[in-house]
């Protein structure tokens, strides 16, 4: 069970923020999405794969008490990436400099100021999937090369950063059931995990949900097929990635699989604002 924030001894200063792949937003929403939105206590909520045009994103997409922002594809019903905020948003960048990335809507960033002396980035990554082939996993390759590149200036920038979103990439063997079986298959090939690698040990960035859980079987996606979801057969390929200055403010982390929305389970971390 997700606690609700009221069970913080501040709760005023933990800030929630949810991440899902929401395998298309309209599918979604009539599986129940907003009707858990609205008791989850969600601050800040991170989507990706929104697959909605912006002439297709109405009111019924846009809850009361939301800000809401989209960042579609230029191809219809594909990708895209979405931020829903309780809170007010200062501005929303979206791209990220690159072809692959903003004609697919992949990355869109909002920025808050919380009252903490340093404004926050919150933003929404959805990674490309190399599965369906070479091609796919070329340009996959190319995203991670260039993606990298700005994830060391945000460093050497000093920004304040939370990056949500489906990276389609496991990391290490606990966060794959068949490990052995899938050496070879897109999102556990070496040099992506290796990527995952130079991110966290090299430019000094963190695994949120890691920090403060460590068991095994904790799976973020299943395949449709073979009654993966049944049998916990799954990949833990949806992060929240922060800078350090979050590390010692992660309290909470949970995935959530009461109900379903989408073949991606929603990722749950709570971070303090305050440590005193």
């Amino acid at each position: 069970m997700i606690p609700k924030k009221s069970t913080y001894a501040d709760d005023k200063k933990v800030l929630r923020v949810v991440s899902i792949n929401v395998n298309g937003l309209r599918a979604s929403e009539k599986k129940g999405l907003f009707d858990w939105l609205a008791t989850s206590d969600a601050d800040v909520v991170c989507m990706q794969e929104t697959r909605i045009n912006p002439e297709q994103w109405t009111d019924k997409f846009k809850p009361t008490g939301w800000h809401t922002h989209l960042f579609p594809a230029q191809k219809a019903g594909y990708a895209g990436t979405a931020i829903y905020s309780r809170l007010p948003i200062k501005s929303v960048k979206t791209g990220l400099g690159f072809d692959i990335a903003d004609t697919q809507g992949r990355f869109i960033c909002a920025t808050f100021d919380f009252g903490i002396g340093i404004d926050v980035n919150i933003a929404s990554l959805y990674l490309p999937s190399g599965s369906s082939g070479d091609d796919a996993q070329a340009r996959k390759d190319v995203f991670l090369q260039e993606y990298a590149k700005i994830l060391k200036q945000w460093r050497d920038d000093n920004q304040s950063m939370i990056i949500c979103g489906d990276y389609n990439i496991v990391h290490k063997r606990i966060d794959i059931k068949n490990w052995s079986g899938n050496q070879k298959a897109s999102g556990c090939l070496p040099h992506e995990r290796a990527w995952l690698d130079h991110i966290y040990d090299e430019l000094g960035y963190i695994d949120s949900f890691r920090a403060v859980r460590d068991e095994p079987f904790l799976y973020s996606w299943w395949s449709n097929r073979g009654q993966a979801r049944a049998k916990n057969v799954g990949w833990r390929i949806d992060y929240h990635v922060c800078t350090p200055d979050w590390q010692d403010k992660i309290v909470g982390a949970w995935v959530y699989k009461d109900a379903w929305f989408s073949d991606h389970a929603p990722v749950v971390v709570d971070y303090r604002l305050s440590i005193d």
